[in-house]
C-alpha cells in the first residue's frame, strides 16, 4: 500500500494575528523573523507556491535599532521618475520622519519579488507608536529572539 503525499489547499489555511513590539530590536533580525511569519514558514503546512502566512502587527517601529554606523552610512533612495528626480536619505533621517517605512522596506526585501510577495506584504501592519487599530482581531503578542 502506498501513502499519498499531502498537498496544502487554500481551504486548509487558517490566518492568525500576531503582535510584535519592535522596541530595542535590531532591524534586520526583526525583519527576518517577521518575514518568516508572513511567508508561513513557521507552520507545518508551508508550501512555497501558496500564501499560508499570518497577519503581523508591528508596534514601536520608531524605537528599532540599527547596529554599527548604519544609521548615518546606510542610504535610502527614492526616484520620482523624472530626470534628476533621485532623492537620497540617511536612515537617521528616515527613522525620524517615517519610521514605518524603514521597517516595511526591510521586511519587503526579504519576501518574494512577485505577486505572492505582494500578497504577503498586505498582511503586514506597521505603526510608529505603541497604539494600533487592530484590537478587534485580538493579536497574540509574541517575542522574537531577544
Amino acid at each position: 500500500m502506498t501513502t499519498r503525499t499531502y498537498s496544502t489547499k487554500k481551504s486548509d489555511i487558517q490566518r492568525r494575528w500576531y503582535l510584535v513590539d519592535a522596541q530595542g530590536m535590531v532591524l534586520g533580525r526583526l525583519a527576518s523573523e517577521v518575514a518568516k511569519i508572513l511567508k508561513g514558514k513557521n507552520k507545518a503546512i508551508y508550501v512555497p507556491h501558496l500564501d499560508v502566512g499570518d497577519h503581523v502587527v508591528v508596534v514601536n517601529a520608531d524605537k528599532v535599532v540599527l547596529t554599527g554606523n548604519k544609521l548615518d552610512k546606510k542610504k535610502y533612495y527614492r526616484h520620482s521618475g523624472y530626470p534628476g528626480g533621485l532623492r537620497e536619505f540617511t536612515y537617521r533621517t528616515l527613522l525620524r520622519e517615517n519610521p514605518e517605512r524603514v521597517v516595511e522596506k526591510a521586511i519587503r526585501g526579504m519576501l518574494p519579488k512577485n505577486r505572492l510577495g505582494r500578497a504577503m506584504i498586505r498582511k503586514l501592519h506597521v505603526y510608529a507608536g505603541p497604539d494600533h487599530p487592530h484590537q478587534a482581531q485580538k493579536p497574540e503578542k509574541i517575542s522574537l529572539g531577544a
